[in-house]
């Protein structure tokens, strides 16, 4: 018997799973709210201590107080478990460490969870990275903001103040995006009771898929193979000719430009205007766009995040293999406060329906 299937259930597309205040994506407008702000003024006005504070805030008024200064302590308690955890994680690659040093913390739930994760994950990864190349981790400065600490961690000298500065739009620039597919996990694991700790273990493990986080590496690994300016129209022409994909072009939700990418394209002009991979870049971006509007001209396929994303994080001197964690570091604060929220709004089970087209006996 052939079963009709209802095409816009699948994948769950336009399907209300929850309700929010924390964010909302217009992608026919090319809009993305965080907080209540603009992504274009939040990144401006406010530090990602900031942000996520007010994302804590708005999932649930009763929260407890959060001030800026106190993700210093949490970082400085985090590496003390991540001595314990990270030794015996060396042998895997940093996306798989990061999924298995999330899971190992021991961080009970309480008005101080969403926090501890939040400061545990960069020293997760850095001390990591540190481990791998035989180095001795260094401990966090408290007295230093989450991005520049991050980026100290990571090189053992403090970064330049325009390089926090950098970094620091790009981690409020992606601490949420709507009902994304690793917001949604949370969403998911957090609505069953699970511990906070455990909604952030599924949340990251769906980040890693390359459908949804890994695809700021392979924008440089584009670049690369392109090589000089001679080459990006006919390599270009040869990639969409044979039907592949154009890194850092196009987007599930954005029917026009991803806004985020205007936001970490003036931080990196702030940070390197100069920069001749910036330049290069920008001339296959200004390519691509132009033979996608001939190839598809009825739909707009623009730049998303993840092309800008790559430049920035490459330009501050951070490993591809660490594209993704440092995306994490940046989403933690959106997946604690949907769980949050989803508490605070006493959320029922998600329970979704699948349509059976199977054999009956």
């Amino acid at each position: 018997m052939n079963v009709q299937v209802t095409q816009p259930a699948i994948g769950l597309d336009g399907i209300p799973a929850a309700i929010t205040a924390l964010s909302l994506v217009d992608g026919l407008k090319g809009e993305l709210i965080i907080a209540g702000a603009a992504v274009e003024a939040l990144a401006k006005t406010h530090s990602f201590e900031e942000t996520a504070i007010q994302l804590w805030q708005i999932a649930d008024s009763a929260a407890a107080a959060v001030e800026a200064a106190q993700f210093g302590a949490f970082r400085v308690s985090a590496f003390a478990q991540a001595q314990t955890i990270c030794p015996s994680l060396t042998h895997l690659a940093p996306i798989d460490g990061l999924r298995a040093g999330i899971a190992a913390l021991d961080i009970p739930d309480g008005p101080d969870a969403a926090l501890a994760i939040t400061a545990a994950l960069p020293v997760l990864v850095m001390t990591l990275e540190a481990l791998r190349a035989g180095k001795t981790p260094l401990a966090p400065d408290p007295t230093l903001s989450h991005a520049a600490d991050t980026l100290r961690q990571l090189r053992g000298t403090a970064p330049s103040e325009a390089e926090a500065k950098a970094l620091g739009a790009y981690l409020t620039t992606v601490s949420d995006h709507g009902m994304n597919a690793s917001t949604f996990a949370c969403r998911v694991i957090i609505a069953t009771r699970a511990s906070l700790v455990s909604a952030v273990t599924g949340a990251y493990a769906a980040l890693s898929g390359p459908l949804h986080g890994g695809a700021p590496g392979p924008v440089l690994d584009m670049l690369d193979e392109i090589g000089g300016e001679q080459n990006i129209a006919p390599w270009i022409a040869e990639a969409l000719e044979g039907g592949g994909r154009l890194m850092g072009f196009g987007h599930r939700i954005y029917r026009t430009r991803d806004p985020r990418a205007d936001v970490l394209k003036a931080a990196l002009g702030e940070l390197a205007p100069s920069n001749p991979r910036l330049d290069f870049a920008l001339k296959v971006e200004r390519e691509a766009q132009a033979q996608l509007a001939a190839r598809h001209p009825g739909r707009k396929l623009d730049t998303n995040v993840e092309f800008y994303t790559a430049l920035l994080l490459d330009a501050l001197g951070i490993p591809r293999t660490l594209f993704t964690p440092m995306f994490a570091i940046g989403r933690v604060a959106g997946w604690t406060a949907h769980a949050i929220e989803h508490h605070a709004r006493r959320g029922r089970l998600i329970r979704p329906e699948a349509i059976y087209d199977g054999a009956r006996p």
